[in-house]
């Protein structure tokens, strides 16, 4: 068969490597640049490594990226090492990368500290029963089992930080997903998770996939006999025996607006959140040690603070000191309309509350990244709002991020989705 598919991120390049496997034609388009979707990364002049735009790591469990990293021989490129990550409590980070820090962690007292550890240790070795944790909310599970102390100190800021508004209507699935899938340890690789998207991409292209980048699709149309027609600008249209979309619901319905009414208000009922992260490249450290630390939302104006070169050696980057500062936000909020000179002046007095000695004169440079579509949000029975990967119109496929429920968005599970939707496509 002849097949297109719509987005180079690693969903589209996944499924692509495997239906090419099985014999298909397979052509890959992609508006941007560059391949890799929400990891793809960008370069200075000085450095070594490209950087993510949105930081990225990998986990041990995370065996669908693993494995793949293997099967394209790129598995030498991929290294784990332990980081630390830590809660903002009464002006400084405290680590929670470990039994014995949350054990030691003052913000709850030692009989919820352990209450709480109990409770992730159910989550995380136990219970496999997503199914039933989606019934509830994680604000009211966690109030629940972990007690109020845990949940107002290091559950609340959490969800808030990730789902601002939304934060009492994310169910419990989702929380699980995110405690079952951690290790103590994270992965990144040689060369940044770009060098594995051109790994992929490159042996994606070994087995025949033409890949266009820079090629962004304005249209797809059914034709009379079943077959699909692929519109980018200034080209005829192809076509082809079946299309896979990758990508927001937003998309799909602005490219396909052919498809039924019933199924377009289910893509509608998809909501997410968008990502803003402003990426500073400085002069000198901010944090002694910690890689990612969480500031309450009510105290800061992002949800993580991420030194990206507190895991990975400055020595990459020219010897900057690089810095993310992000947040999961309605499309909507200002932070999507201000300037990156304007964001930057809003999050400057942050970075000296974390550390006093920082001054605006360490920022070398900056850049400013934003999606709509990043985070989608998973509310009471969220599985059963999931359409599956063959839409209502035949030939037509689509394999998006909210998809890949009841887990949390992340390039291993991109891998997976990509995997199950070229299987199904066959």
């Amino acid at each position: 068969m002849k097949i297109a598919i719509v987005g180079a991120g690693i969903t589209g390049l996944t499924a692509a490597y495997d239906l090419a496997q099985c014999g298909h034609q397979v052509r890959v388009i992609e508006s941007d640049a560059v391949a890799g979707g929400l990891a793809a990364g960008f370069r200075d002049p000085r450095w070594e490594w490209p950087l993510e735009r949105f930081y990225h790591h990998i986990f041990q469990t995370d065996a669908a990226i693993i494995k793949l990293t293997e099967e394209i021989g790129f598995s030498h490129q991929l290294f784990f090492r332990s980081a630390v990550t830590a809660q903002w409590w009464e002006g400084r980070p405290h680590a929670l990368d470990g039994v014995l820090p949350v054990l030691r962690f003052p913000g709850i007292p030692f009989p919820d500290r352990v209450r709480f550890g109990a409770a992730i240790a159910y989550l995380k070795y136990v219970t496999n029963n997503w199914r039933s944790l989606e019934r509830t909310t994680a604000a009211q599970w966690t109030q629940r089992w972990m007690g109020n102390p845990a949940y107002t100190t290091l559950i609340r800021p959490l969800l808030e930080g990730k789902f601002g508004p939304h934060a009492d209507q994310v169910n419990m699935a989702w929380l699980w997903s995110r405690f079952k899938a951690r290790s103590f340890k994270l992965g990144y690789y040689e060369g940044g998770f770009q060098g594995f998207v051109d790994a992929l991409q490159r042996a994606v292209e070994a087995r025949g996939v033409q890949v266009d980048l820079k090629t962004p699709a304005s249209a797809a149309r059914q034709r009379e006999d079943g077959r699909w027609e692929l519109i980018t600008p200034g080209k005829p249209a192809e076509v082809y025996d079946r299309l896979l979309m990758t990508g927001s619901p937003q998309l799909l319905s602005q490219l396909v607006p052919q498809l039924p009414a019933s199924y377009l208000g289910q893509l509608k009922q998809l909501r997410s959140m968008g990502a803003v992260v402003l990426t500073l490249a400085l002069r000198k450290k901010l944090l002694d040690k910690v890689y990612w630390l969480m500031p309450p939302k009510s105290d800061f104006p992002f949800l993580a603070l991420v030194e990206h070169t507190n895991f990975i050696d400055a020595s990459h980057y020219g010897g900057d000191h690089l810095v993310y500062c992000g947040d999961y936000l309605d499309p909507d909020h200002e932070f999507f309309r201000l300037s990156e000179d304007e964001l930057l002046q809003r999050f400057l007095p942050y970075l000296k509350r974390i550390n006093p000695a920082f001054e605006p004169s360490w920022v070398r440079t900056h850049w400013l990244h934003r999606e709509a579509y990043a985070q989608p949000i998973a509310p009471i029975n969220q599985s059963h709002n999931i359409p599956p990967f063959a839409t209502p119109l035949n030939g037509l496929y689509w394999a998006s991020m909210s998809q890949v429920y009841p887990w949390d968005r992340g390039t291993n599970f991109a891998v997976d989705l990509g995997r199950r939707v070229a299987a199904e496509m066959g």
